[in-house]
């Protein structure tokens, strides 16, 4: 239906039409209502009146249709049609006189004369610029050009619906690409602590190895100790252990040394014959000084010796050994010989101990070699049996603190202070686990007859192993005499060892012979120690042919065999 604007509003129903006068300044058409003149001009001056066509669609005239007038001249034969006067144009229908053809916008015909009725009209839709016009309005080509006013493109600038829409898909395009670039940034910041992470960890990686010598190049003697010329450098833990045989008598020392540094551990067997100061200044044996100084003692005579830092001593009775091995559950080693059955009733019997390589062993097997020392054997064969059975008891020892610990506690032995329990068990556990890889070896301390130590001693074992400095007591300083007592009187011995004291000769105990023997005897190896043998006569009170050349203990520049000629009141 037609809006209230229609042109031809109000023409049957008594009101007056509207008439366009312009648009606003969004391009909509502005209506008013026009005046009694102006409807008959329209009406008179209506270019295309229904009367003159030649065909009414509507039929309204009721009568024969006039001919085909296209101007509305009003007669029935065809004029030229008088071209419009563009000075005369009323765009409002306003114009007076037949020389133009009113013009009516909304394509309202005249009324009809005939009639007298309002004419229907044609619904027309008003032209909206942003829509395409009604194929009615197309434009007459040889017609003028179309005037057009700049409030009729008003809307370019209002802001569409659709523009929210494309400035929320800015926004999400923007978003996504931030998102897009913060992901590459952290992506940059993960991979550049990636690399500093991995220079830190392998610049500390070289530094340890620096640190621990175990970069090539920097090895030191190439002993096979795993030492290197940092030796002193390096963090050792020290502790000593000794063996005592309850059955037979006698003891056996080691050193168990782990080398935290370069991860290595060693055990370092220290000979009988080892030359120590006693707590008096006098020298003594390593044997001696177990017995008689006890663990303190010995402990502190061998750091001073060694140049060592030993923290505790382990007094391992062969008892607690065979304890030791059958928990551990036996173990592997090769024997060097066939070691026979103590308990055994007659001789000739199998061996306890084979010779041979993997060779199983029980605990009492175990002690049994560990003890064993062969007619005419040196105590160092001994003493590297001993260090055999302690790599096999680590190698089978749990590597676990506090389990080792358990198994300590289990022997039921009395740890010495300072040393505890819970020490010697993660000792023992860092030790298994050394020996377990394969860094764990023993090494024999070389010493000389004379119980001092030799050059080779003191550089692969002291300095690469201990880490430590020889200070074996100055064979110039003072003559070492070893005493025998066989004059069948205990105390004679404490005597000669005072009378040597004062005579400014150092003392070492030989022990007691079991048969007294007649005469005394001073003997000497090296013809220079013949003046020092006489010398140590002359204070004993003995008399001058008692001096000999010969053999001497291993430990003394000259020995003294007591007989029952001698006079300690002399």
């Amino acid at each position: 239906m037609n809006d209230r604007y229609d042109a031809g509003y109000g023409a049957d129903g008594g009101g007056a039409p509207y008439e366009l006068v312009g648009y606003d300044e969004y391009g909509r058409p502005v209506y008013r209502q026009a005046t009694d003149q102006q409807i008959q001009q329209s009406q008179q001056y209506d270019g295309y009146p229904q009367q003159g066509y030649g065909y009414d669609p509507y039929h309204t005239g009721g009568h024969q249709q006039p001919s085909y007038d296209p101007y509305g001249t009003g007669t029935g034969a065809p004029q030229q049609p008088q071209a419009p006067s563009y000075d005369s144009y009323d765009p409002y229908g306003t114009q007076q006189g037949g020389q133009s053809t009113p013009y009516d916008p909304y394509g309202q015909t005249a009324q009809s004369a005939h009639t007298g009725q309002q004419p229907r009209v044609t619904e027309q839709t008003a032209h909206i610029p942003q829509q395409p016009g009604p194929a009615d309005d197309e434009q007459d080509p040889d017609g003028p050009a179309p005037e057009y006013r700049t409030e009729q493109f008003a809307f370019v600038e209002e802001p569409d619906g659709d523009s929210e829409d494309v400035i929320d898909w800015m926004k999400f395009t923007e978003n996504r690409t931030e998102r897009r670039e913060e992901a590459k940034r952290r992506a940059r910041s993960r991979i550049i602590a990636l690399v500093v992470v991995f220079a830190l960890v392998a610049a500390g990686g070289v530094g340890y190895l620096w640190y621990a010598g175990k970069l090539p190049g920097l090895s030191g003697s190439g002993s096979g100790t795993g030492t290197t010329t940092a030796a002193g450098a390096q963090k050792r833990d020290v502790i000593v252990v000794h063996l005592h045989d309850t059955t037979d008598g006698g003891t056996a020392t080691a050193l168990l040394v782990d080398n935290t540094t370069t991860e290595q551990g060693t055990t370092v067997l220290l000979p009988n014959s080892l030359t120590l100061t006693a707590d008096d200044g006098t020298t003594t044996t390593l044997a001696k000084s177990v017995e008689d100084d006890g663990s303190e003692g010995t402990r502190t005579a061998l750091d001073t010796v060694l140049g060592t830092d030993i923290e505790g001593t382990w007094r391992l009775d062969t008892p607690f050994l065979l304890t030791l091995v059958d928990l551990v559950g036996n173990i592997e080693i090769d024997t060097d010989t066939d070691v026979p059955d103590p308990d055994a009733e007659k001789k000739g019997e199998a061996p306890l101990v084979k010779k041979g390589k993997d060779q199983t062993l029980s605990g009492k097997m175990a002690v049994a070699y560990a003890t064993h020392r062969g007619s005419g054997e040196a105590q160092n064969a001994q003493l590297e049996r001993f260090g055999q059975v302690l790599h096999g008891v680590l190698r089978k020892m749990t590597s676990d603190p506090d389990a080792a610990t358990t198994t300590i506690q289990t022997l039921g032995q009395i740890i010495e202070p300072p040393l505890t329990d819970k020490d010697l068990g993660s000792f023992l556990a860092r030790l298994s686990d050394r020996a377990k890889g394969g860094d764990h070896k023993s090494a024999l301390l070389p010493v000389q007859d004379d119980g001092t130590l030799t050059a080779e001693a003191s550089d692969s074992v002291v300095k690469d192993v201990l880490g430590g400095t020889a200070k074996s007591p100055d064979k110039d300083a003072a003559v070492s005499v070893s005493v025998r007592n066989a004059t069948g009187t205990k105390d004679n011995t404490e005597k000669a060892r005072v009378v040597l004291l004062n005579g400014g000769f150092t003392f070492r105990d030989a022990g007691t012979a079991g048969t007294a023997e007649t005469s005394s005897k001073v003997v000497y190896a090296d013809a220079a120690e013949k003046e020092n043998a006489t010398e140590v006569a002359k204070t004993l009170g003995l008399p001058a042919g008692s001096v000999t050349k010969g053999e001497v203990s291993a430990n003394a520049r000259v020995s003294v065999v007591l007989g029952q000629d001698y006079d300690p009141g002399s």
